[in-house]
């Protein structure tokens, strides 16, 4: 289930004894550990809610916890986090923990505990018994990140709730400036409401104002330039990054990152990954994978690689040498230039 359908079912008392929290969304499982905490009362909250990290508290702990009985109240709420048992990098946990407890527990779970348990990963190791059991028995909640449409769709219908409105052309950038990350996007809208008091508009211009775009994303459209080929503007953006204080290595590090994601989008659209698999398979906010595969769709992969290991040389002549970054970069663009492959 989402998180609406799961506040709605908290909201009419449609409680389960066990829950399961997937994704790494940080804005919807704030949502979520909101919506279990409302259960409890200020005063229950301070003896009938705990929240254990199993980074750095063993299971056995926090099940101990939900096998308690509540204290002055009707239920008590516990939170199991970052639960690396469940994943195939279990072995890698500093932390020892007693998972045969914890399928003891779910095959008879106590009604009076809400036992939610957050897993922030992409995949887990569906192998494993403690794994199958719990999707067997839990109910799951999906906090994914959320693709274009529906961060931009979610938006939408928070604006509406408050009255409120964007224009096409300030959505647009709003979703560029935020990588329609949801997270984000939820930080930035405080202050565009506030903006948008008067006339109940999200204006283009407001979302320019006060939407500040990150170093990634200046970063970006340096890479833009790069790809368009366009020498003079690349030139201009990064003495532009330069002159804001922007360290030139962390400058080609982003570079780097960003051709390396262009490069092995390539090879694995050749293998027949999807644009969702893609986002799954590496990691990466299914928005950022969107505009690199546009990028990528206009050049051969041998370009590509050829632009990743000029950056990579780059940045070993930065380490090295005494030669100026701004030269290396115009040196770097024009070699991409003169020696790219258009598909």
């Amino acid at each position: 289930m989402d998180v609406a359908t799961l506040q709605k079912q908290l909201k009419h008392g449609k409680i389960a004894p066990v829950y399961l929290v997937q994704g790494q969304e940080a804005y919807l499982v704030a949502q979520v550990k909101r919506a279990f905490r409302q259960l409890l009362s200020e005063e229950e909250l301070t003896m009938n809610f705990g929240a254990y990290d199993m980074t750095v508290t063993p299971l056995a702990v926090a099940l101990n916890d939900a096998m308690s009985a509540p204290f002055f109240g009707e239920r008590r709420v516990v939170f199991i986090e970052n639960s690396i048992f469940l994943t195939a990098d279990a072995k890698k946990a500093k932390v020892e923990h007693d998972v045969a407890s914890l399928l003891t527990y779910l095959g008879n779970p106590l009604d009076s505990t809400q036992l939610v348990i957050f897993a922030p990963y992409a995949k887990l190791d569906e192998r494993k018994k403690v794994t199958k059991q719990l999707k067997r028995v839990a109910q799951q909640v999906d906090v994914k990140p959320l693709t274009q449409q529906r961060a931009q769709s979610y938006v939408t219908d928070y604006l509406k709730r408050q009255q409120l409105t964007m224009a096409p052309q300030a959505m647009t950038l709003f979703l560029q400036r935020t990588e329609a990350n949801l997270s984000i996007m939820m930080d930035e809208l405080p202050k565009l409401r506030l903006y948008a008091l008067e006339d109940h508009e999200i204006s283009q211009t407001a979302v320019d104002q006060l939407v500040a775009q990150s170093l990634e994303q200046n970063v970006f459209s340096l890479v833009d330039a790069v790809m368009a080929q366009n020498v003079a503007q690349a030139v201009q953006l990064y003495s532009d990054l330069l002159l804001q204080k922007e360290e030139p290595l962390k400058i080609n590090a982003i570079l780097l990152g960003q051709f390396r994601l262009l490069l092995q989008i390539k090879i694995l659209q050749k293998n027949g990954y999807s644009q969702g698999s893609l986002a799954q398979v590496l990691k990466v906010h299914p928005y950022r994978v969107k505009l690199a595969i546009g990028q990528a769709r206009h050049f051969q992969q041998a370009s590509l690689r050829a632009a990743y290991l000029g950056l990579v040389d780059m940045e070993y002549k930065m380490k090295s040498t005494q030669e100026k970054p701004e030269l290396l970069f115009q040196l770097f663009v024009m070699q991409f230039v003169d020696k790219a492959i258009v598909s």
